[in-house]
């Protein structure tokens, strides 16, 4: 999404690349099916008790601040400490990473930022959503890595909130995130991002989650292509668990995805004078990246369907190959199974039973049968 005031970093594609190529691997190994997720799936009533979030262990609290072509770049221990950047007129993106329910509560205090808003954030297993109270943009949507070991995607719950020269941002993992583009941007002296507003970084933030999910969907597009090799090769019952596990994989991410679709509407639609209408214009190529991602995870359901019947049909092929051979077998065996059954009926008087050669006679009967069918099947091309 190049642009006069939003220019991609050049090694953007290449930190996309890299991440993928961590994530891929040569093999699909043997899955197992009834391994836990790390995040729960879904989370019913993300209010109730017993779904309530554990504060996390670690915290960490990083500030990007910068204004006319100097940036401050600081990690900060407590949530007061960064109290100082709310009435500040350079542009400030506040990132904390863990989330415990004392600190959202007091930085969303301080800021202003509605109650409701601040249970969200602490909330877990919501649906991606865009709210606008006061003069807050408040986005929340999922943040995907694919996790190759089990060849599964997993979620992130994160929050954006927009504010005048400020943003807030809320993530659950400390140790990972999409954000280092950003971030490599921000800390470059020729960057035009720095020379944007905070509805600038606002935008480059969510372009960055959209970003990752195409990473994430190339990383297990693979994996679908390895597993419609494997089932070429040998369709089994453990190639039928891979199916049934990308069947779910790509189940869970059209649900996290499709939500986000309305999201970036909600922010496209909006009139705040948070968002400069320059900027609009570069939110509407995110909103186009969404519709790709929905498309993509679309084929990928398409894709599984296809490779389910896709094995029905080779273990039907498979069972027909086989019973074709078992019909053959029995087909050549049955006229020599009538003969020395004829043969080996217990008549005093049979005419051929004390001819001299009636044995070997008998023997070359039944192989020139043999024979005959043989070639004959085999001309009409029955095996």
């Amino acid at each position: 999404m190049d642009s006069p005031d939003l220019q991609h970093s050049p090694d953007k594609g290449n930190d996309l690349q890299k991440a993928h190529a961590r994530s891929s691997g040569k093999k699909t190994k043997q899955l197992n099916p009834f391994r836990a997720r790390k995040h729960p799936v879904m989370v019913y009533n993300p209010a109730v008790e017993e779904a309530a979030r554990k504060d996390a262990t670690q915290s960490k609290i990083t500030v990007f601040d910068y204004k006319n072509g100097t940036c401050l770049e600081k990690v900060f221990g407590t949530v007061e400490e960064v109290y100082r950047f709310r009435d500040k007129d350079s542009v400030s993106w506040i990132n904390i990473d863990g989330i415990r329910r004392k600190e959202v509560r007091a930085i969303c205090d301080y800021f202003q930022v509605h109650q409701l808003t601040s249970e969200d954030i602490v909330s877990q297993g919501q649906r991606a959503k865009m709210d606008e109270t006061g003069e807050v943009i408040f986005c929340l949507l999922p943040m995907l890595y694919f996790n190759a070991e089990d060849a599964m995607a997993e979620r992130e719950q994160v929050s954006l909130l927009l504010m005048k020269n400020v943003v807030l941002s809320f993530q659950e993992d400390p140790s990972r995130d999409a954000f280092n583009t950003v971030r490599d941007k921000l800390r470059s002296d020729h960057s035009r991002l720095r020379a944007g507003g905070a509805d600038a970084l606002y935008n480059a933030l969510l372009d960055a989650i959209v970003d990752q999910y195409f990473v994430v969907m190339e990383a297990l597009g693979e994996k679908i292509e390895e597993v419609e090799d494997l089932i070429m090769k040998a369709p089994n019952n453990k190639t039928l668990v891979h199916v049934n596990h990308f069947r779910r994989e790509v189940s869970l991410l059209r649900r996290t995805i499709n939500p986000v679709r309305d999201l970036i509407s909600g922010v496209l639609k909006t009139e705040s004078s948070l968002i400069q209408k320059k900027t609009k214009t570069y939110f509407k190529d995110i909103y186009d990246h969404i519709l790709q991602a929905n498309e993509t995870a679309d084929n990928y359901r398409d894709l599984i369907v296809n490779l389910q019947d896709l094995y029905l049909n080779q273990v039907n092929l498979r069972m027909n190959e086989i019973m074709k051979v078992l019909a053959v077998v029995t087909a050549l065996f049955a006229p020599l199974t009538l003969i020395t059954g004829i043969y080996g009926m217990n008549f005093t008087h049979m005419p051929e039973l004390h001819t001299r050669y009636g044995y070997f006679i008998t023997l070359g009967v039944m192989f020139s049968l043999f024979g005959g069918m043989l070639y004959f099947f085999k001309k009409r091309g029955w095996f």
